[in-house]
């Protein structure tokens, strides 16, 4: 059925309307979705009268900048993303044609303004007066005039920025060029248009080892290949390289860039967002004061709205290896990218690692090939084979997220002792970086690994074996196997729950009420908190022990809440508080005097009952852990979409699925013959070239050749009769 629907969809793509010599640049062979942008462009332009194409007179201004943009700048997104990942491992000489792409420009512009004012942009909105700006910062960097961390003079300033630089003071001057001050409005359209154009260049070609500032590859992604591919592996070294996303020498950054990206311009201007000092002022040390009442702060219109406290508090449950992103230099957004770029080297090599350290076993049932995931099925299931001994098939496994990386080795120890001795010589020779065995120790999966605030350990079942013997008799035994046990670390829920400030102790962790919340509402401050257990059941949904951590999280803050009403409402206990608004605090509290204000508001509107009780209060609802299987061989789904559009445009694959659908009797060969001979004039009348390789053996030409007659003979007949 999937072939069946991305063969129509490709012909709809080709099979246009009414054909056009404007487009004579286009090919619908390798560019579909811009025939078909074409398509909806000219259609707006041109009106149809009698079969015949005219264009609308318009009056436009010559020095409008919008006459610049010819297309979406999404679309131009997307033909650099489809070329890319056509061709992975070709050198990139022309992003500057990209750079000179006013469409990309304006697209910039929405994203950063979206960043700034917090609502997007469209761009019918974007005025006159800020495309002219856009376009003099676009010809800036072109002609090599821009200059990043400008503090007075801009190209383009925010729609929000309404200061009048020319009538500061000394004093403002003095103290904006020498304190910190955020990255100017123009520099960040600057870094998103270098991203939009590096991006999909060296996507096409990362290590599929590699996590974290990615699109489509999350700490998820990284816990559901270590369930399925790290199961057997004996011995483990955890790696930490979050030096590096410190900073590195601008050679080596340039040097790494360079392998893949050769055009002068880009690169030049890379190196110099990285070698222009960023002008900081000294940290000053604030006094104690004593706290004073805080009056509630109102927004400005233009103003976005601060982060909710659920998000907040969420974030500081970042795990250790997602907490430091790299910000280098004026670099901004394309940090992490060159942080990628520099550590792709360190994928690669240990891919080609993974090959030279493979020792296959024909007595092993697992892994019998380099494949062998592939026909023998998950390697999470049991593995009833020993898990030592020299019958074994040696294998390493490697995954990277961020800064740090884990490596699982299933042999010897001696195989783990020879990997991190020619790792730190690696790491010392291709980054500078000194490490020492202590800074990558080898641990056995008893001792449990963590990584990502999750512990890897082995767990021993003994699963019963049913087999059909000899003459039909079904026999069943018991066996021993081992799994991966992926669980979340409880320690560091509970030091993360310390440092958000939710709970005080160790051993009994003891809740302390949220004051940050003291002033909202019931209803507010429920619904606050339940947006943060959701996010926190969706955080472990992988674990093995999400229903014990989840109902740990719901009791921390339940008692944390308690507390805060216990306080507020002058209860006393959380005893008072549970036995008044329930065990998940649905129902109004009360004061010493009557009710609470915000229960006769909520009465009087009758909305007494939208008060949201707490989630999760109970183990039995909580979700149960997701054990859905890995495939091998995952891709994000917008790699999946490109490379699905790649084949459409493969003439092998059109072929396939034309002899697919005749076999499948969905379409009759005379039918695919009538829309390749469509296909065929319409090439010829758009382009003038003729794909021969679709009519070979076809028995098109003759069609061709008959269809050609006889609008030659209708031509003839028109002409006598008008005569």
């Amino acid at each position: 059925m999937n072939r069946r629907l991305t063969f129509f969809c490709h012909s709809i793509l080709i099979n246009t309307s009414k054909p056009t010599r404007k487009l004579v640049s286009i090919n619908p062979r390798t560019n579909g979705f811009s025939l078909f942008r074409a398509f909806m462009y000219t259609s707006t332009q041109y009106n149809n009268n009698n079969n015949n194409y005219r264009r609308v007179n318009t009056n436009t201004d010559p020095n409008d900048p919008s006459t610049l943009m010819k297309e979406d700048g999404v679309s131009v997104c997307s033909e650099l993303w489809i070329e890319s990942f056509r061709n992975p491992n070709q050198t990139i000489t022309n992003l500057t044609n990209y750079l000179r792409r006013f469409e990309l420009w304006v697209l910039a512009y929405q994203k950063v303004c979206a960043d700034e004012m917090g609502a997007y942009m469209p761009r019918s909105s974007v005025q006159r007066s800020a495309l002219e700006d856009l376009l003099a910062l676009r010809n800036a960097v072109l002609d090599n005039r821009f200059r990043w961390g400008a503090r007075l003079e801009f190209f383009i300033k925010s729609p929000k920025d309404k200061t009048e630089y020319e009538s500061l003071s000394k004093r403002k001057i003095r103290a904006i060029l020498t304190t910190t001050q955020p990255s100017p409005f123009q520099d960040r359209i600057v870094q998103e248009v270098l991203f939009m154009i590096l991006e999909p260049v060296f996507e096409a070609r990362f290590s599929e080892k590699s996590y974290a500032f990615r699109p489509g590859r999350t700490a998820h992604t990284a816990l559901r290949v270590i369930r399925r591919s790290f199961a057997g592996y004996l011995w483990y070294i955890k790696g930490d390289l979050s030096t590096i996303l410190d900073g590195l020498k601008v050679g080596m950054v340039i040097s790494a860039l360079m392998r893949d990206v050769r055009d002068k311009m880009v690169i030049d201007l890379i190196k110099s967002a990285m070698t222009t000092p960023v002008i900081t002022s000294p940290p000053v040390e604030k006094k104690k004061t004593k706290r004073k009442y805080q009056k509630k702060k109102v927004l400005a219109e233009d103003e976005p709205k601060p982060d909710p406290y659920w998000l907040e508090s969420f974030f500081g449950f970042a795990p250790e290896e997602a907490e430091k992103v790299p910000t280098w230099g004026h670099c901004g957004i394309l940090s992490p990218l060159l942080a990628n770029i520099c550590l792709d080297e360190l994928d690669r090599w240990m891919e080609g690692k993974i090959q030279e350290f493979y020792r296959p076993s024909k007595s092993d049932v697992i892994w019998n090939s380099p494949e062998g995931e592939v026909d023998q099925g998950n390697t999470s299931w049991p593995e009833f084979v020993p898990t030592s001994g020299p019958d074994k098939t040696r294998k390493i496994d490697y995954i990277r997220f961020g800064g740090h990386f884990l490596i699982g080795v299933r042999g010897p120890r001696a195989d783990a002792a020879i990997l991190r001795k020619q790792l730190i010589e690696f790491c010392d020779q291709k980054y500078m970086l000194k490490l020492d065995n202590e800074s990558l120790p080898i641990e056995h999966i008893t001792k449990g690994i963590m990584f990502l605030d999750h512990v890897l350990c082995r767990r021993v079942v003994y699963p019963t074996l049913r087999y059909t013997a000899t003459g039909g008799k079904i026999i069943s035994e018991k066996g021993v196997g081992t799994l991966l046990s992926v669980t979340a670390s409880l320690k560091q829920c509970i030091k993360q729950f310390r440092k958000l400030g939710f709970l005080k102790g160790d051993r009994d962790p003891d809740p302390q009420p949220c004051f940050r919340m003291f002033h909202a509402t019931q209803a507010h401050t429920n619904a606050q908190m339940n947006k943060l257990l959701s996010t926190m059941v969706e955080w472990y949904r992988f674990a093995d022990n999400r229903k014990k951590i989840v109902n740990f999280c719901s009791y921390i803050i339940r008692g944390s809440l308690a507390k805060l009403y216990a306080a507020k409402y002058k209860l006393r206990s959380r005893a008072k508080v549970y036995k008044i608004g329930d065990r998940t605090l649905r129902r109004p509290l009360k004061e010493k005097k009557g009710q609470s204000p915000e229960y006769n508001n909520l009465l009087r509107m009758g909305l007494a009952e939208s008060i949201e009780g707490l989630q999760y209060t109970r183990m039995s609802l909580v979700p149960e852990t997701d054990y859905s299987p890995f495939p091998v061989g995952w891709k994000p789904d917008h790699e999946k979409v490109l490379i699905e559009y790649i084949k459409l445009d493969d003439p092998k694959t059109l072929e396939q699925n034309r002899t697919s659908l005749i076999e499948e009797g969905l379409i009759s060969p005379q039918d695919y013959i009538s829309m390749l001979v469509w296909n065929y004039k319409r090439s010829a009348a758009i382009n003038g070239v003729v794909n021969s390789e679709l009519l070979v053996g076809s028995g098109v030409e003759k069609r061709v050749e008959e269809d050609e007659g006889e609008d030659e003979e209708s031509e003839e007949q028109l002409h006598v009769r008008n005569m």
